[in-house]
């Protein structure tokens, strides 16, 4: 009752999914039996023509039977005659049925194949389990279910039948004819309501098992942690890797310092290298950081007497517009040419002054 009461969260995709594999979907046997039921009877009257042709085929070899001699092989040729013609009047009927059980459980549940369901288990044939499942609440009611809707088609057909039936001394005086259309109009009158009956019914019923699959399939909020971390991984060990690899883009980053041509800072918050060689369309960012890592490009950038330009707004252009190895956009052209002029203006200084 406790582990009831714990799972109250909805069934994931994931969980319905693997449900699905091992076969468990939520079925009602009451769609497959309404829609078998309507199939049978226009299957049924669709045959009857090819029914009575056969019927009377029966009907004839039998008489010619009655011309032959009792032996052995007569009789055992009339069985198989017989035994084809019955096969052949049942085939079709049986197809049918078929068919309609196939589209009925795909239209609850989709096209499955479940592979699963077919391997063998020990567990099925353990008596005490399946005395349990016998003996269960669960068929308790549902064979209360049943019963009742038994109880309910037989009160509304009895009573239907009943109101017919008070309508005989009137029909009595019809020709035969018309009793024929009587009888016709007041069977399809049955069957209609019968219908609509078992339809309600078989709706109801798929309702009520959506409910319990649905209620079967609910998780308890830390099934639903355990799932999420199997589905996207360990939270502590993603940040590990996070870790490693921001560990590995970092030292790469630094490594490429080395090459650049100017680092751009904020000052302090903000640091960009940029290089700029013949094989670079435009002037590419080799590395950019913020606070601890800012400083160490500056470090860096010292250490290789690569010069510092401080200009606060391209800094934090580059460091928000442009990823690590690609090209500055066309929007930055004009400022980035003039810090790599103030560069040069540097230089030219630096030459005279030595």
């Amino acid at each position: 009752m406790a582990d009831e009461q714990e799972k109250q969260e909805a069934p994931s995709a994931r969980k319905i999914q693997k449900a699905r594999e091992e076969g468990n979907v939520a079925k009602s046997p009451e769609i497959v039996a309404f829609l078998g039921f309507i199939v049978g009877i226009f299957t049924i009257f669709a045959l009857f023509p090819f029914w009575l042709n056969n019927f009377e085929g029966i009907y004839i070899t039998c008489l010619q039977f009655f011309n032959t001699d009792f032996t052995f092989n007569n009789i055992f040729n009339l069985f198989l005659i017989l035994l084809w013609r019955i096969a052949l009047m049942l085939l079709p009927i049986f197809l049918a049925l078929m068919l309609a059980g196939i589209i009925g459980n795909i239209a609850q549940f989709g096209f499955l194949l479940a592979p699963k369901v077919l391997k063998p288990k020990l567990s099925k044939l353990n008596p005490i389990k399946g005395l349990k499942n016998i003996f269960s609440l669960k068929k308790l009611l549902d064979g209360i279910l049943i019963t009742l809707k038994v109880f309910i088609a037989f009160i509304l057909g009895g009573g239907l039948l009943l109101l017919f039936l008070q309508q005989i001394p009137q029909v009595a005086m019809f020709n035969l004819f018309s009793q024929m259309i009587w009888v016709r109009d007041k069977a399809l009158i049955l069957i209609a309501v019968l219908l609509i009956l078992f339809f309600v019914m078989a709706m109801s019923d798929f309702l009520i098992k959506k409910y319990q699959y649905i209620k079967s399939l609910r998780m308890s909020k830390q099934e639903v942690k355990d799932e999420y971390k199997q589905q996207e991984g360990n939270p502590e060990v993603k940040a590990k890797i996070r870790q490693i690899m921001m560990k590995n883009t970092v030292g790469k980053m630094m490594s490429a310092i080395p090459s650049a041509d100017v680092v751009v800072t904020n000052p302090t918050h903000y640091a960009i290298a940029l290089r700029f060689s013949e094989k670079d369309p435009a002037p590419v960012v080799v590395a950019k950081g913020v606070d601890h890592l800012a400083i160490r490009i500056k470090g860096i950038a010292r250490e290789h007497n690569i010069e510092i330009i401080e200009n606060p707004k391209l800094a934090r252009a580059l460091y928000k517009q442009v990823d690590l190895e690609e090209p500055i956009p066309r929007s930055l052209f004009e400022a980035v040419a003039i810090v790599f002029a103030q560069i040069k203006s540097m230089q030219e200084k630096h030459r005279k002054s030595t």
